[in-house]
């Protein structure tokens, strides 16, 4: 663990100002319950040593870095390296936090996974869990990601998930957590409520951060091995946060690593045409903690809107707010074309087809390469994107110019 994992957050689940647990409270002593447990078995060796063995044998990590050298060619400047999470089981970065919060679901005696998922990453990785573990899974997603994103909706069903839809309000991430929030009330006795992101009630944030530090962990000492120094840049894509906190924690200690996060800008800076939470966000509070949020006059969470259905949130999660309020992080913008245009240039230059939420940081690399010869940035590639092909083709094409 990291000397910065060490002091946050505070015993209260607080990221500086944000973070928390501001919940119902029928829901109060589960959500104790299941922090209790997670302070147990994250120091117990018998969980940990589980734990490995299904990062190594089941998942396939670790996942390799790898040099995107035509892509780098083609932009000049800097050199840009991906950290392989696409390659990961299931496809995404997802799994690293849904096997293990699965194996802490069945430590406590739960027998069943409730979750929301927006771009259907978290949900096939869930669902894949709960197949391993012989655990029952329930899925709430919106209707619009549900067209968005069938095949991932066809992997969930045939890793026998039930996959609830979501036909309220906009459709999407946001009326998902509710919809699935409202489930697990009335069965949070015998289930758990495994939260997508580094968001939601404490200690959700922490617990999905620590599973996910894997990434960074990894990522730290292979790009050593493979470079002979610590990246310059890291980049990863944000909208909840879980993949880029996971990557971020490799480095959040070695203060010459610039840490940058890159949200969805959509169609633009027009309210209600982005989901640039950290770059156009107030304080606020959503699904049970406090964070930067786009939020209209009465404090209501705003519609949001982003190609990539993974990153569709209005809020965020509380220790990108923090490191961001720090200083130690910063967070940039990359709107829909420009990560389409990264979807088709990683496909074409490399044979990666990238999930439409990684292509906002590989879009971002992209931009700031140019301007920064002889460095070196690591991109989080948290996902592959075989989900988005079917969308991305029939709506866009095949990029040809």
């Amino acid at each position: 663990m990291t000397h910065y994992a060490k002091r946050f957050p505070d015993a209260n689940g607080y990221f500086g100002a944000y973070g928390g647990a501001f919940l119902p409270p029928q829901l109060e002593p589960h959500f104790a319950e299941i922090a209790a447990a997670y302070e147990r078995l994250s120091v117990a060796a018998d969980f940990q040593a589980e734990l490995r063995h299904i990062r190594k044998h089941f998942q396939g990590r670790p996942t390799p870095v790898s040099y995107a050298r035509r892509l780098s060619d083609a932009c000049g400047g800097a050199r840009i390296y991906l950290k392989r999470e696409d390659l990961n089981h299931s496809g995404a970065h997802k799994l690293n936090h849904c096997m293990a919060e699965a194996l802490l679901a069945k430590h406590m005696g739960k027998t069943k996974l409730i979750a929301e998922t927006g771009a259907g990453q978290h949900g096939v990785a869930l669902a894949t869990a709960a197949a391993y573990f012989g655990m029952e899974c329930e899925i709430h997603m919106g209707e619009v990601d549900i067209a968005k994103e069938h095949p991932n909706v066809v992997r969930m069903r045939l890793l026998g998930a039930q996959v609830v839809p979501v036909g309220f309000g906009g459709r999407t991430l946001k009326e998902a957590v509710d919809s699935a929030f409202v489930s697990y009330l009335e069965q949070a006795d015998h289930a758990i409520y495994a939260i997508g992101s580094v968001v939601g009630p404490h200690p959700f944030p922490k617990m999905v951060r620590d599973f996910q530090a894997i990434v960074g962990e990894e990522a730290r000492g292979q790009f050593l091995e493979l470079v002979g120094q610590l990246p310059d840049v890291v980049a990863a894509c944000v909208g909840g946060g879980s993949n880029a906190m996971g990557i971020f924690m490799g480095f959040v200690d070695d203060e010459e690593v610039e840490l940058h996060g890159v949200e969805p800008l959509g169609h633009g800076p027009t309210p209600g045409e982005h989901a640039a939470t950290m770059s156009y966000g107030t304080e606020g509070m959503i699904h049970g903690f406090k964070c930067l949020l786009l939020q209209n006059e009465k404090g209501e969470p705003s519609a949001v809107h982003s190609v990539a259905s993974g990153l569709d949130y209005p809020g965020v999660g509380p220790e990108h707010c923090a490191l961001k309020a720090s200083g130690r992080a910063t967070y940039a913008t990359a709107d829909d074309k420009e990560a389409l245009d990264a979807f088709f240039a990683l496909s074409r230059m490399e044979g990666i087809i990238p999930a439409l939420e990684s292509a906002h940081a590989v879009a971002y690399a992209m931009k700031i390469a140019p301007s920064l010869p002889g460095k070196t940035i690591l991109v989080n590639l948290s996902g592959r994107g075989d989900k988005d092909i079917d969308y991305v083709t029939k709506t866009f094409g095949f990029g040809d110019a």
